[in-house]
């Protein structure tokens, strides 16, 4: 039976006989880089589902990178801008002071809601994350700036609840420790040493799989694929560039390498020119050399890459300046789900202008005691698009015949009436006041 030392000894023997191995030191010594430092390590603080640190940072810049330089992520990016708010927003309350406040805190030169929602919506659809910097001055009035999700380093959570936020560590340019701000508690203000409301953080996520921390943005799943389009296209570019590029070809029967090389010289001292008339005997034989694009197997390719582009972002190809087909009925049949992913991102922006508007005017409420806390606050975008209101009104003219019928007979009342046709119409209902009374009409 052979000791512990014995064995000690067989497997330094093993490892010497392996280093010895050519290259095996060379690769052993390489130095350790920034890029490949990081790779296979998971921060402590990071959720399981959410990417790994330096992952998340790469996602953000190429999308970065791609909305600077890339036409077509520049456009998917600008028409979510524009369907989801592009129509303004507006928000209203009941409470008229409330109503006042919220007017001013819009439309104050350092905010200008108008303007910045459109910014909100450029990063959700880069990052899908949107931290808003919430600071409020001694008057009570707030104001908001979004802070670049590449500068987020660290999220901190509540033990039992990743959505409770506690605080956000940001780079510092120029610093060695990141910058804290603590997350907005609806429970309790926090005061600096001069009893002033300290700055806040807000942050709100898209495409956030159940159990992250950090959403994903329009463009992560489609970063390769344009990458690729952008490639595949420089290509052609490139090729087409030399499509009018040829080479004269010159065959004769030449007696030796001498005779031919002489040839050669004085065709290339003297080239024919384009479009001049060349004439020949019969010892030589001119032809041209010139690429061949196969543009038809080509485009194929290229519209097969865009297919995937315009799949990953829910936008049919008409909408990318790709008229796959020529007739009407099917370019509106497309559109149909890209509406609705409109409508779907309109509605996820005024539920995040709400929960914003309602902890202004909360942090407002410390310094106005006229200002009521608990108002209800709502925003409302514009239409997505002008064809929904056609079929909208078709709808509700077509129910209110048919309402209208069962009314007169006793079927329905007249708030059942209106009911059904705001219903088809797509709007709200609005409430009953003492005055209104809604009667059958003799």
């Amino acid at each position: 039976m052979t000791s512990l030392r014995q064995r000690f000894q067989t497997l330094f023997q093993r490892t010497e006989n392996t280093m010895d191995v050519p290259g095996s030191r060379a690769t052993l010594s390489l130095p350790e880089q920034d890029n490949t430092f990081t790779i296979g390590t998971q921060a402590y603080f990071s959720q399981p589902r959410d990417r790994d640190a330096y992952d998340r940072q790469a996602v953000l810049l190429d999308s970065l990178e791609a909305w600077r330089f890339n036409p077509l992520a520049r456009r998917i990016v600008e028409l979510t801008t524009q369907y989801a708010t592009g129509g303004g927003l507006k928000a209203t309350c009941p409470h008229p002071t409330n109503q006042r406040f919220l007017d001013q805190f819009w439309g104050h030169r350092l905010n200008r809601m108008d303007n910045r929602v459109g910014e909100f919506s450029d990063e959700l659809c880069l990052s899908g994350n949107l931290f808003l910097l919430l600071t409020t001055d001694q008057s009570g009035m707030s104001y908001l700036r979004v802070l670049p999700s590449t500068d987020i380093l660290q999220i901190e959570s509540s033990e039992n609840d990743i959505e409770q936020e506690l605080a956000f560590h940001l780079r510092a340019p120029g610093e060695t420790e990141a910058l804290v701000y603590p997350g907005y508690d609806p429970q309790k203000e926090q005061l600096d040493s001069e009893g002033r409301l300290k700055a806040v953080v807000l942050h709100y996520a898209l495409n956030r799989p159940s159990g992250s921390q950090w959403g994903e943005g329009d463009l992560t799943p489609i970063l390769k694929w344009l990458a690729r389009y952008s490639a595949w296209l420089e290509d052609r570019v490139r090729l087409n560039r030399f499509r009018n590029a040829f080479v004269w070809v010159v065959k004769a029967r030449f007696g030796s390498e001498s005779e031919r090389s002489v040839r050669q010289m004085q065709l290339t001292a003297n080239p024919p020119a384009p479009g001049s008339v060349l004439v020949t005997d019969e010892s030589e034989e001119w032809s041209v050399m010139s690429p061949k694009l196969e543009a038809l197997d080509a485009s194929s390719d290229g519209l097969a890459i865009k297919k995937m582009i315009a799949a990953g972002v829910g936008l049919p190809l008409h909408f990318l300046a790709e008229p796959e087909s020529s007739t009407r009925t099917t370019a509106e049949a497309a559109g149909s789900p890209t509406y609705r992913r409109f409508s779907e991102r309109q509605r996820f922006i005024c539920a995040l202008l709400e929960d914003v508007l309602r902890v202004v005017v909360r942090r407002r409420s410390f310094y106005d005691s006229q200002v009521d806390p608990d108002s209800q606050i709502r925003v409302e975008g514009g239409d997505v698009s002008a064809r929904d209101n056609r079929e909208l009104a078709e709808a509700g003219q077509q129910v209110a015949q048919v309402a209208s019928d069962l009314y007169e007979r006793d079927l329905i009342d007249g708030r059942e009436v209106l009911r059904l046709v705001y219903r088809f119409m797509g709007e709200r209902l609005p409430e009953p006041s003492q005055n209104q009374n809604i009667k059958k009409s003799e």
